[in-house]
């Protein structure tokens, strides 16, 4: 039995029980004549000159303070106003919704006949997955490792969907208030799809080593795992709007849908905009969001149970290791020298895993906040960093090249690998910190 692969084991058990749902059709209207431009500046005189700017309408995607770019997403008509700018740019996708549609889950590979699967298979991570094969998947997860994992739903969304966490820890005889738990967050921007994948390669990841070598993991960790944070927005990237961000409860505003998750935790929290239609919206007030306020309270009543030692956060894109604040770049954190060098030890491991180079840098820097102070407000990172975890950082994975939130399912597993030999990184440095 320990000679098949994990994978294997639970797609055929799935399979044999009829647990794996088949993939949802995929609809996206809009974004014909829709493109995104990459304009290769400075990201900060960008940002001031494009803020100032009544002229022109328009998303942004991305940028890279140290490769020196920001790539927007921009209407036709918008496109054509923005030629009267002197910024060097270029077309990375010219449509939009033919883009969308190339990147889309193919149907012939959604089923896969259990004969066909072979071992050390990770046909799970082919293609993308919906939130109910994902959820399918867990369920099988906590059957098949009892004695090590659970699933745990703290609460309900506002479209009555569980907010679901993994708590894997290997059995030992040290009490669970003395273990040090390390949590690996996914899914809280509803497009960023690789982050869900790739908590949930973690955890495959995780697994496979307790198979194989069980005394590898630590007895003197926990983890909490949360592949999806935003169920609704995520389900709704597979129905409606694939480059939807936002969760979906209600606003103040009638028709104006959702609140930005990593806007609305309670660390100097400000309106990060008025519009309650924007991307960037925080909420009237923090915990706005449901799925931050239910994660605070969880947080908060297993204090006793889960001591916070090391926070992940993975996001997509541009390929950064960001280390807090986010609200601010004069405000200096505690420990920042070591801060920074976990920072650069996970970036190392990152580019000696696969070659790729992950950038280090404060939040506030990706966040535009050195300008505009409001859009690293509340974040998950600083509050996380500021109440409850010792190590924070949040990593925002592949690609830096023309794909953006449209990563191709291919890269699934490099970049599942990637973040696996960043967490096994991560760990042994923070339990070597004593």
């Amino acid at each position: 039995m320990w000679g098949i692969s994990l994978l294997t084991l639970l797609w055929v058990f799935c399979g044999a029980q009829g647990l794996i749902p088949p993939q949802q059709p995929l609809v996206f209207p809009k974004y014909h004549n829709e493109k995104v431009v990459r304009i290769t500046e400075d990201p900060k005189n960008v940002v001031s000159l494009l803020t100032s700017a009544n002229n022109i309408t328009y998303k942004k995607w991305g940028s890279s303070t140290s490769e020196k770019f920001v790539d927007i997403h921009v209407d036709e008509d918008n496109y054509a106003a923005l030629q009267s700018f002197s910024f060097r740019h270029k077309v990375i996708i010219e449509n939009l919704a033919q883009a969308i549609a190339e990147t889309m889950p193919q149907q012939s590979d959604s089923v896969v006949e259990t004969t066909q699967i072979q071992p050390l298979s990770e046909i799970f991570f082919r293609e993308y997955r919906p939130l109910e094969t994902i959820d399918a998947w867990l369920d099988i997860l906590q059957q098949t490792f009892p004695d090590i994992l659970s699933v745990e739903e703290i609460g309900q969304t506002y479209e009555h969907r569980a907010l679901k966490i993994v708590h894997i820890s290997r059995p030992s005889d040290i009490d669970h208030d003395k273990k040090k738990t390390v949590v690996v967050t996914g899914g809280t921007h509803a497009r960023e799809w690789i982050s869900v994948s790739s908590v949930c390669y973690a955890i495959y990841q995780l697994l496979q080593l307790y198979l194989e070598e069980p005394n590898k993991i630590s007895e003197q960790l926990d983890f909490l795992f949360i592949p999806v944070m935003n169920p609704d927005g995520y389900a709704y990237t597979w129905t409606e709007d694939r480059l939807w961000k936002k969760n979906r409860q209600e606003t103040h505003l009638p028709k104006c849908f959702g609140i930005d998750i990593d806007h609305s935790f309670d660390y100097h929290w400000t309106r990060s905009s008025d519009w309650a239609c924007g991307e960037e919206y925080s909420g009237e007030s923090p915990f706005e969001a449901l799925e931050a306020r239910m994660w605070h309270q969880y947080l908060n009543d297993t204090n006793h149970d889960h001591k916070i030692y090391g926070y992940i956060d993975l996001h997509s894109y541009s390929q950064e290791v960001l280390y807090p604040y986010a609200f601010s770049c004069t405000e200096q954190p505690r420990d920042e020298e070591n801060l920074i060098e976990l920072a650069y030890g996970i970036s190392k491991t990152i580019r000696r895993q696969s070659g790729k180079n992950y950038n280090v840098l404060p939040a506030c820097i990706d966040k535009d906040s050195d300008l505009l102070p409001d859009l690293g407000s509340g974040s998950a990172l600083d509050f996380m960093y500021h109440n409850k975890a010792y190590w924070a950082y949040q990593l925002k994975l592949r690609d830096s090249g023309s794909h953006g939130f449209l990563l191709p399912s291919k890269y699934i597993e490099p970049v599942g690998r990637e973040v696996a030999a960043a967490i096994r990184y991560f760990c042994t440095f923070i339990l070597s910190d004593e």
